[in-house]
């Protein structure tokens, strides 16, 4: 008996894994050597929510993570042998595990599986405004004090209140740093997570960027005061070992690549390259923010760097404002300047809204006409979002006193900051207001206050745009990916109020292909991070501000509206302490 094997003619391709972990599932992507994406999969993750206290599990992450890659490789028929590179982006939870790797309860339930404190978390709020309260050097570099979703506020009120789990604890990490570690044993953490989540210096490494002097780079940027004056120096101990000994630039392959059980576990090859991560925001802003639109084509090289004039709005559950400069920007309420923590050499500033995603469903699932809603839309087949824009098209054409869709909304208006306002007032106290409501429970209503919620969330984003411009950047351009980004009406009126062109990428998983071409760097496919974003980011449609100048004025107006919303707030505020004191 002879058996003969058919040979393929062609040369193994190449092709980058990216792997994202957002907070509702776990997703991953594969993209050729053009940026294309060939296939992607996702899994769900479970979470626990109780008040302000948000948890996950990483085996349970673990568990999806593979899932999603096996269902993603299937599904664009991608054999192990050509995925060349990976990277891993993750939402910026906080992370526990002992001396061996197994999960440490941060609950109040004392349930061993939830050892993640998710970002969204606002239990140490107290926390933050005590460590805020030392106003320490290294706060300066997070807009002026620590939010409660960064990781110090946490990290202290688990050595407060759960002092079994603060004792049993070997490594703290961001989630994005525990998948890279799960993968290749390597425990280097992320400039982009210690810098942007930890008050880590990213600029003490300045004179390492090279790529010999980039290897095995220690962790030099901590500042040990700032850890011993809060109440955390215990982390300090042991050069950082719980908390990041070594450190290195985003895309920096880490350890051997795969080991041997992790390959195993995702059907990949062992020893195949890992990327030291980003956080997910960053590499959507990995994945955006090279493309150019055919008006930046003819702008020549000596024209102003244009990667300087651009804001990636990553809009998905919260939107993060991401831009860079060359040089360092101090502004208040926006996070930042963190260096090297996106795009290696270039100053980052984060400006962010913590609910934008969760607010619209928020908004939508709590009305008495969302059971009806989503009923008429399963039986058009289309989205809930799609239907509410046909809704508010046609109340628009019906109504003659509304010259356009945005006006529906005259006497309507909404702060939303339902989960407080990270930037750029930077309070976590601040709530949310709705202005405007009536006895009326229709779909139309409930349109109403649809149209009313984006236009909040937009002017929010003005808000941070006109903020950081006023300190130092020069902003004329929109980038936006994530979910959101998907919604023309959400766009629209961003470009309508911002007052500035929205570039949209030419694939829509820019997250994951930012997580691909940290696998793409580690595979060293390309010289730098910088080169594989100008080789694997591509534009798709540019969506303009609206040209009739009495859009202009209406948004101006509301916007007008918006600010004192908050203003009134804080007046009430005053006025019911005082009379409670």
């Amino acid at each position: 008996m002879t058996t003969t094997v058919e040979l393929n003619p062609f040369p193994s391709r190449s092709v980058f894994l990216g792997v994202d972990v957002g907070t509702g599932s776990a997703r991953a992507g594969l993209f050729d050597e053009s940026g294309k994406l060939l296939g992607s999969s996702s899994s769900p993750i479970q979470i626990w929510k109780d008040g302000d206290c948000v948890e996950q599990s990483s085996t349970d992450i673990w568990h999806a993570v593979c899932a999603a890659v096996k269902s993603a490789c299937s599904l664009a028929n991608v054999s192990d042998v050509e995925v060349k590179g990976i990277g891993f982006a993750a939402t910026c939870s906080l992370v526990a595990v002992d001396a061996e790797g197994s999960p440490v309860t941060v609950s109040w339930s004392g349930d061993s599986r939830r050892n993640i404190i998710v970002w969204m978390d606002h239990r140490a709020v107290k926390q933050a405004e005590r460590i805020n309260s030392f106003n320490s050097p290294v706060l300066q570099y997070c807009g002026g004090g620590v939010s409660p979703e960064m990781e110090p506020p946490k990290l202290l009120w688990v050595k407060e209140n759960l002092q079994e789990s603060w004792s049993m604890v070997y490594k703290w990490m961001d989630l994005s740093d525990w998948l890279s570690y799960r993968a290749t044993g390597d425990d280097t953490r992320s400039l982009c997570t210690t810098v942007c989540k930890w008050t880590y210096l990213g600029h003490a490494h300045m004179q390492q960027m090279t790529e010999k002097a980039s290897r095995d780079m220690e962790a030099c940027g901590w500042d040990d005061e700032f850890w011993e004056e809060i109440g955390l120096g215990d982390l300090v101990d042991g050069h950082h070992s719980k908390i990041g000994r070594s450190v290195a630039f985003p895309g920096h392959p880490l350890g051997n690549g795969l080991t041997a059980t992790s390959a195993k576990e995702l059907g990949l090859l062992a020893g195949t390259p890992v990327g030291t991560s980003l956080i997910d925001a960053h590499a959507g802003g990995v994945g955006v923010m090279e493309s150019k639109s055919d008006s930046d084509s003819l702008k020549k090289d000596s024209d102003v760097d244009t990667l300087c004039t651009r804001m990636v709005l990553v809009c998905g559950t919260s939107t993060c404002h991401m831009a860079v400069s060359r040089e360092k920007l101090f502004i208040p309420g926006v996070w930042g300047p963190f260096w090297s923590a996106m795009v290696p050499e270039y100053w980052l500033t984060e400006g962010g809204q913590s609910a934008t995603g969760a607010l619209l469903d928020h908004i939508i699932e709590n009305h008495v006409a969302s059971p009806r809603l989503a009923n008429q839309a399963a039986s058009q087949k289309v989205s809930v979002f799609q239907l509410l824009n046909n809704i508010l098209k046609s109340m628009a054409q019906e109504d003659t006193s509304s010259p356009f869709v945005a006006a529906l909304t005259s006497d309507m208006h909404i702060l939303p900051d339902f989960h407080g306002n990270r930037s750029p007032v930077a309070d976590p106290n601040s709530k949310g207001v709705v202005f405007g409501m009536t006895l009326d429970t229709s779909e139309k209503q409930l349109a109403l206050l649809y149209l009313a919620t984006v236009q909040g969330i937009a002017y929010g984003t003005r808000h941070i745009v006109e903020h950081c411009n006023a300190h130092g950047h020069k902003i004329d351009t929109l980038l936006a990916c994530g979910g959101l980004s998907k919604n023309p009406l959400f766009i629209q009126e961003h470009a309508d109020i911002v007052g500035c062109p929205i570039i949209l990428p030419r694939e829509s998983e820019s997250v994951l292909l930012g997580a691909a071409i940290l696998g793409a760097v580690a595979a060293k496919n390309y010289p730098s991070l910088h080169d594989a974003m100008k080789a694997l980011n591509a534009a798709g449609q540019v969506v303009h501000p609206s040209s009739d100048p009495k859009v202009k004025k209406y948004h101006d107006a509301k916007y007008g509206i918006f600010r004192d919303l908050y203003v009134q707030q804080l007046s009430h505020r005053s006025i019911i302490s005082q009379a409670l004191s």
